[in-house]
């Protein structure tokens, strides 16, 4: 029997080894785009896809999940924006709580009106404590949402939060700067946060360069996920990848 997704993650935790993700966003690709990227991935040995984005307003996530199904075996996680945002040709979702806001809605509200929908699509869920920090410009993540990021430099208040969600049950710690943030999460409050939960740990927003990626791992991110600059280079691809799986192995 195939291990689960969570099962990996977990297993690559206490090995000490860094996955890389890339973010596809439905409303952002075409077919051709999609077979370019996934083509790269292929190549450059990535390790996970995640699909999804904050509004998904085109009808063709199924479509683009399947197009990448049928041309690779790199599990597919969507990253759903709302419940509707899912698909039964994922491999699994994130089931995300916005932890670090005060939306009554993203804590807990809209996941009672998709639990059904979301127990009977037969994907592996996976509870995720999702906190939003300022990336230094206005993110549709924080206008939908409604909620006030963390502010970049309060790394007390990030680790707090990541130890309250991990202690609430949460699987995982997913810390996003949004989409095309212009100040990526600091590498200290990385490494507060990660020093202070036991569970993977999830970086993205602002992650433009194969150095950023690297440091972040290095900080304690378990899984780094470049979404953005890959929509605009997505060549990035394979010197992200390198960095990423170039960082030392160091067991916990």
């Amino acid at each position: 029997m195939k291990p689960s997704i969570y099962s990996q993650f977990l297993d690559k935790k206490r090995q000490g080894k860094k996955s890389f993700a890339v973010l596809i966003d439905p409303d952002k690709v075409d077919s051709n785009k999609i077979h370019e990227v996934v083509h790269l991935a292929i190549n450059s040995g990535v390790d996970y896809f995640f699909v999804g984005g904050s509004l998904v307003i085109s009808s063709h996530l199924d479509q683009c999940i399947q197009q990448i199904k049928a041309s690779c075996d790199i599990p597919v996680i969507l990253f759903p924006g709302s419940p509707s945002q899912v698909s039964k040709y994922a491999d699994a979702l994130l089931y995300l709580s916005l932890i670090s806001g005060r939306n009554p809605e993203l804590l807990i509200g809209q996941h009672v009106i998709s639990a059904p929908f979301v127990r009977n699509s037969g994907l592996e869920i996976m509870p995720t404590g999702y906190m939003v920090v300022d990336g230094g410009a206005p993110t549709t993540v924080s206008y939908i949402s409604n909620a006030t990021p963390i502010p970049a430099d309060k790394n007390d208040i990030a680790m707090c939060t990541a130890m309250a969600g991990e202690m609430l049950g949460m699987k995982l710690i997913y810390m996003d700067a949004g989409s095309g943030a212009k100040r990526p999460i600091s590498e200290p409050m990385i490494e507060k946060v990660a020093r202070n939960i036991d569970i993977p740990l999830i970086i993205g927003g602002g992650i433009t360069t194969p150095e950023k990626a690297y440091l972040n791992c290095k900080a304690g991110g378990d899984i780094i996920v470049v979404g953005n600059a890959i929509e605009k280079d997505a060549t990035l691809i394979n010197e992200i990848s390198a960095a990423i799986h170039s960082v030392p192995v160091a067991a916990i």
